[in-house]
Parts: C-alpha cells; structure tokens; sequence
C-alpha cells in the first residue's frame, strides 16, 4: 500500500459550499425548502451521520436557513455530534414532525424532498402539507453530489488503495481447503488493521461454480486448487467507499478460462476507451457488449455473456448516479466517479469480475483509481 498520509476529511467550508448549490438549485427550481432524511445526503451537506429508523431525523435547508428536525430525546446527543452550524428543532414524541417542518416554511412554500425518504414521511408530510406542495428532490440533490471534489477523489483513492492491499494479502491467504468464510473475516481483519475502522463495508468470496452467481452463493464454500476465485470488496473512509473486485486462478489457467478472462478484460478496457467528457453513460455499456458480442456471447443480457450494467457511481453510497447503464443519457462530466465491471458469466461454470474504478478529469479523459489485473493468474498490475 502506498505510504501516502491518510486525506483530510471533508470540511466544513466545502460542505457550505454545497449548501450554496443546493440553495442556487432550489431557487432556480421555485422550491422553498428541500429536507433531508437520515441518509446520506444529510451527511453530505451538514456532516451529521445518523442511521434511519421510524422517527424521522433530518434537516431542512431553506433560503437562509439550515433546521436539524430531532426527536426531542436525541436533543443532546445531536447537539453533540459534529456537524454544521444549524438550529435544532425537536418534536415529541406526542407531536406532528411534519407539523413542526410545515411551521417553518410559509403557507405556500413548495417543499423538494429527499429521494431516500421513507414512504412513511412523505404519508406524513402530504397530510400536513398538501401533496401539491410537495416536490422530488433528487434531481435537486444528486445532480450536485454526480461530481466529486478533489477532496473526495483524494479520500476515494485512499480508500481503493487500501482495499488492493488487502485484496494483495487475501490473495496470498488462499490456499487449497480454506473456508470461504475464513478469508472473509481475514479481510475484514486487514481492513482493520489498515485503518479502515468499521473494516470490510461488504465481502464476497467465491470459489468454483459459485463465481457465475455475481452476488455470490448461499452458504459455506472451500476452496479445492483448481477453482476460479472471486473476491469483491471494500471499506469506508471518512464515509467514501472503496470497491474492487480480482478473479483469478491460483494454479496455471487452462486454456478456456485464459481466453475468457482475456475476453472481459477487454470488455473492460472498452468501457474505460470510452469514457470521455460529453460520452453518454449508456454509451460505455454498449461498448462492453459490443466488446463481448464479438467473442460470441450475449448478445444483450444473454448468457453466456453479460447480466448486468456495466458499472455504478460510487461515493458515499456504494452504489450512485452515474450508471453506467444501456439507455442512460447523462452526460460524463468533471468528477464522476463509477465502476468498471462488465462481468462475464458462463452459467454452471464460473463467472469473472474484473471491477476497477475510474473518475473523469479536466483533460477530458477517465483515470483509473486502482490499474487493472494483469492475467488470470496475476490479479495485480
């Protein structure tokens, strides 16, 4: 792992400069209030980090204003937590939250609402408000948080260079008999041990026949020498995840499985080969296909061949805007960050994941975070 320091977080001021963006976006759209849920978009522009339950913790950004909407008995706890400066305003647990959000707006002021809202809130909100007022706020929201700052990128890059060390120590841990589970609790371990404090965010390991299955199987698997190997993984620094996926034999590949390892990472190349500022996100997805139609497999979702999108935005969510996704026009910009994992999966066999992630930049091309495997039996460059 590279012995570069671990980044700053993310500052208060760039966090104000997001409230400002949202705040110019809102007045463009005749919106009056946009409210947060307990998601992560209340950590994005205010920094508090709280988990959703069935009591609504949020905040409600205005104009002028910023409100953090609190049960009255997490009052000190809030208060205490790191965050931008705001007003608390706590309900009890006798009263109307949404009564008390409706207080602070006028009698017609439209509300833009978080997009990861529970449905029970927006039940809440259009008994109080009137569900004409209501409004979606995710294009309000995710337009902003589609491109990263370099604060971001800098913790995102930490973040994968971290989880490539510990993908570099799993797979030097693997060996003929070992369990499944065993080499993921290794991982978390190393995760640890590296300075991600909540370790693995999410592993899956897989041998054999259970690689063709993307998310994985079922139950306890051991490694038999001769397996193909899936390791998917990653942590969380600072909120930002890292994601990375190797597919690799340990022994000496056999011919088939050479030419279709060689077959996705060319699939891969061809996403990133397409990732240019002004390039459709679909775009890139149907470069993949195109890639492995070529070979013989798919054609479209088919199998052999494959089954899914070609990748995903990452940021605080593991998975984001932008998706890179047949059909999606959005536009790559400066600072969009996703995945690069067009896998190929031969059904009853295996599958291979070659999942590298690549952000966009001034110059108009994508970078990569982490360099890609170099063969089916080197998963590192």
């Amino acid at each position: 792992m590279s012995s570069a320091p671990r980044p700053t977080p993310i500052s208060d001021a760039e966090r104000q400069l997001r409230l400002g963006r949202l705040r110019a976006s809102m007045d463009a759209a005749n919106v009056q209030g946009v409210l947060l849920g307990s998601t992560e978009s209340l950590r994005y522009f205010t920094g508090l980090v709280w988990y959703p339950s069935e009591r609504l913790l949020g905040a409600l950004v205005t104009a002028t204003g910023l409100f953090y909407i609190v049960p009255g008995f997490e009052l000190s706890k809030v208060d205490s937590m790191p965050k931008l400066a705001g007003e608390i305003v706590t309900w009890q647990e006798d009263e109307s939250n949404a009564e008390r959000i409706s207080a602070l707006l006028g009698p017609k002021d439209r509300l833009a609402l978080d997009d990861a809202l529970p449905l029970f809130a927006y039940h809440a909100l259009a008994k109080s408000f009137g569900a004409d007022r209501l409004v979606d706020g995710g294009r309000l929201i995710r337009d902003i948080r589609l491109r990263k700052s370099a604060a971001e990128i800098d913790i995102i890059q930490y973040a994968m260079n971290l989880t490539l060390e510990v993908q570099r120590r799993a797979h030097a841990f693997i060996k003929p008999g070992i369990k499944a589970s065993e080499v993921i609790r290794y991982i978390d371990e190393q995760h640890r041990a590296l300075g991600a404090a909540g370790g693995s965010s999410f592993c899956i390991v897989s041998f054999g026949e259970a690689t063709s299955l993307p998310h994985g199987a079922e139950g306890e698997q051991t490694y038999a020498s001769g397996d193909v190997v899936l390791v998917d993984t990653g942590c969380r620094i600072d909120g930002y995840h890292s994601d990375l996926t190797r597919t690799y034999v340990l022994d000496e590949p056999d011919a088939d499985f050479a030419r279709a390892w060689a077959i996705e990472r060319e699939a891969q190349q061809a996403v990133f080969d397409a990732a240019r500022l002004g390039a459709a996100c679909g775009s890139l997805d149907d470069a993949a296909r195109a890639t492995i139609e070529r070979h013989g497999l798919g054609p479209d979702y088919a199998l052999p061949g494959l089954p899914h999108r070609a990748g995903h935005g990452l940021g605080l969510e593991i998975h984001e805007e932008p998706y890179i996704v047949r059909g999606n026009a959005t536009k790559l910009d400066i600072g969009m960050c996703f995945s690069n994992e067009p896998m190929i999966v031969f059904p009853g066999r295996y599958g291979i994941r070659l999942e590298d992630h690549i952000y966009m930049t001034e110059s108009g091309a994508a970078k990569w975070f982490t360099l890609p495997a170099k063969g089916p039996a080197e998963p590192f460059a």
